[in-house]
């Protein structure tokens, strides 16, 4: 069974942020993930981790203006000093969390835009970054965004962003595979969780069309979770789900996988 991480941008939003630790916890989770940490204070993030005995397993780089619409800055050539500040800041916070993988939100570029420009930005950003983390044992990675649900992302396939990983060849740099995303944009899951398994160090989960929990659409998750068990996928799934209705009606599935676990 894979180890699953509760997405707290997404998951018990009933509730106030800080409190989505707690319940995370009772729920069984044993790790969290979010957006981003820079409204709160690191030593209250750090805290409630704690207490709860829960795992950071992941989170963001800065991305730019998120409520007008921005979804990372790496590929523009006129925000390179923006984006190595928001790496140090980021570090500052992973540093507090003990969290060892951040992500990097690409961009989007629109139509007209010099692809080409961008992508020798990005490369740059991503060496820079790359290193800065590998000083203090950090992964960095990059995952490939459907385009019907952000418009003209960048980076919008696993194909593309393999090939960024090895166009920067840093050790510390995966891909974070998003089987939501990677369903819009491509299907065929499971030979390409195969295929590309050695550059994948974060999966992330949701059903498609919806972006709701598993069960919920058409994507056959028992096979899934048992594809990447037995594939040797190791590292944490991540929940970036959006519940149908209460989070807790939305744990069926992790409650039933949990069940079967005690009782293998």
């Amino acid at each position: 069974m894979p180890k699953f991480a509760a997405n707290l941008s997404m998951l018990f939003t009933e509730l106030p942020f800080f409190d989505r630790f707690e319940a995370a916890a009772s729920a069984g989770f044993q790790g969290v993930e979010f957006l981003f940490p820079y409204d709160y204070d690191a030593a209250d993030l750090a805290a409630r981790l704690k207490a709860n005995g829960l795992t950071q397993v992941l989170f963001n780089l800065p991305a730019g203006n998120w409520d007008a619409g921005e979804r990372g800055i790496a590929i523009y050539p006129n925000l390179v000093n923006e984006f190595r500040e928001s790496v140090r800041r980021a570090l500052r916070y992973a540093k507090a969390l003990g969290c060892t993988r951040l992500h990097c939100l690409a961009g989007t570029a629109p139509v007209g835009a010099d692809h080409r420009a961008m992508r020798k930005t990005y490369i740059d950003n991503l060496t820079f970054a790359a290193r800065a983390l590998a000083d203090e044992g950090i992964s960095l990675l990059i995952e490939p965004i459907n385009t019907r649900d952000v418009s003209h992302y960048f980076l919008d396939s696993t194909a593309k962003a393999v090939d960024v990983i090895e166009s920067v060849a840093a050790p510390n740099l995966h891909m974070q595979y998003d089987v939501y995303h990677a369903q819009i944009m491509e299907g065929d899951l499971a030979p390409t969780i195969s295929r590309y398994l050695p550059h994948i160090a974060h999966v992330q989960i949701a059903d498609t069309p919806g972006r709701h929990e598993p069960g919920t659409g058409e994507i056959n998750f028992p096979f899934v979770f048992d594809h990447i068990d037995k594939a040797g996928y190791r590292g944490w799934v991540g929940c970036e789900y959006k519940p149908r209705g209460s989070t807790y009606d939305s744990l069926a599935w992790f409650r039933g996988m949990c069940r079967r676990k005690d009782s293998a």
